[in-house]
C-alpha cells in the first residue's frame, strides 16, 4: 500500500463531527481523498476540517439536519455542482434512540429513529447514485451493529433501524453491481469509544474498548485493497 492509496478521490462520509465518522474522515484524508464532511454540528464539522488541514489533507464541510425535509436532495444538488463524481460513501450517521422494551416505544421517537436510520440512507443512495455511477470505481461502506442481526432485550428500536438498513444497502449493492462499477459493503465496528456507547453504557470504562481510529484504519485499509459486493465484517476487539 502506498502512502496516498486513496489519491485523487473524492469522499463523503456522513455523520462526521465526531466518533467513528470524524475519525475515518481524518483517515480518509490522510489517505490522499478530498473528504466531504457532513453533519448536523457546524463547529465539531470545522475541527474535524481543521485537522485534516493541519495533516495536509483536503476537506469540505456540509452541515446538514437529515431529519429536515429535503435535505438530502439540496446537499446533492450542492455537490453534484461542484464535483461531477463521488468515489467513496461512508454511511455512518444514525441515532440511538431510547433503549426500552418493545412494548413501551414511543411511536413519535420511533418515526424519527427510522426517519435518520433508513429512511435519510434511501435519500442518500438515490442523490449520490449518478454520481457513485460516474466513479471508476464507486464504494459504499455502511455502518451497522450487531444488534441489527443478533435481536437484544431493550435494543429493537435501534437494532429494528439498523437491520432495515442493512437490507437496504445490501438491495441497492444487488442492483448495481452488475450495471456499474459500484461496490458495497457493510462493517459492524464493535464496541468502539463513542459518545452514542458512552450513552448506552454509562457505566463502562472508555479505556476498556477501542478507539474509533482504529475502525477508521480498517474502512481505508478495505477501500485501499478493494472488495465485492456483499462484504460484511465485525471488527473485533483491537488495539488502541
Amino acid at each position: 500500500m502506498t502512502d496516498k492509496p486513496l489519491a485523487d478521490r473524492i469522499a463523503l462520509v456522513t455523520g462526521a463531527s465526531r466518533g467513528i465518522g470524524a475519525a475515518t474522515a481524518k483517515a480518509l484524508a490522510a489517505a490522499g481523498a478530498h473528504v466531504i464532511l457532513t453533519g448536523r454540528t457546524t463547529g465539531g464539522l470545522e475541527e474535524v476540517e481543521d485537522a485534516i488541514f493541519a495533516g495536509g489533507g483536503s476537506a469540505t464541510i456540509a452541515p446538514i439536519d437529515f431529519l429536515e425535509p429535503d435535505a438530502v436532495a439540496r446537499l446533492g444538488v450542492a455537490l453534484s455542482g461542484r464535483w461531477d463524481r463521488l468515489d467513496i460513501l461512508v454511511l455512518n450517521a444514525a441515532t440511538l434512540g431510547t433503549l426500552g422494551a418493545v412494548s413501551a416505544i414511543d411511536p413519535k421517537e420511533l418515526a424519527r429513529v427510522l426517519t435518520l436510520n433508513v429512511s435519510a440512507q434511501a435519500s442518500l443512495l438515490a442523490a449520490f447514485d449518478p454520481m457513485l455511477r460516474r466513479s471508476a470505481a464507486g464504494r459504499v461502506i455502511g455502518l451497522t451493529s450487531g444488534v441489527a442481526r443478533t435481536p437484544r432485550a431493550y435494543w429493537g428500536e435501534y437494532g429494528a433501524s439498523k437491520a432495515a438498513f442493512e437490507v437496504l444497502l445490501g438491495a441497492y449493492g444487488a442492483e448495481v453491481a452488475n450495471i456499474s462499477k459500484i461496490r458495497t459493503a457493510i462493517i459492524d465496528p464493535g464496541a468502539t469509544r463513542t459518545a452514542m456507547r458512552a450513552r448506552a453504557y454509562p457505566g463502562e470504562d472508555p479505556a476498556s474498548v477501542k478507539p474509533p481510529e482504529s475502525v477508521a484504519a480498517r474502512i481505508v485499509e478495505l477501500l485501499a485493497a478493494d472488495f465485492d459486493t456483499g462484504h460484511f465484517e465485525a471488527i473485533g476487539s483491537l488495539s488502541a
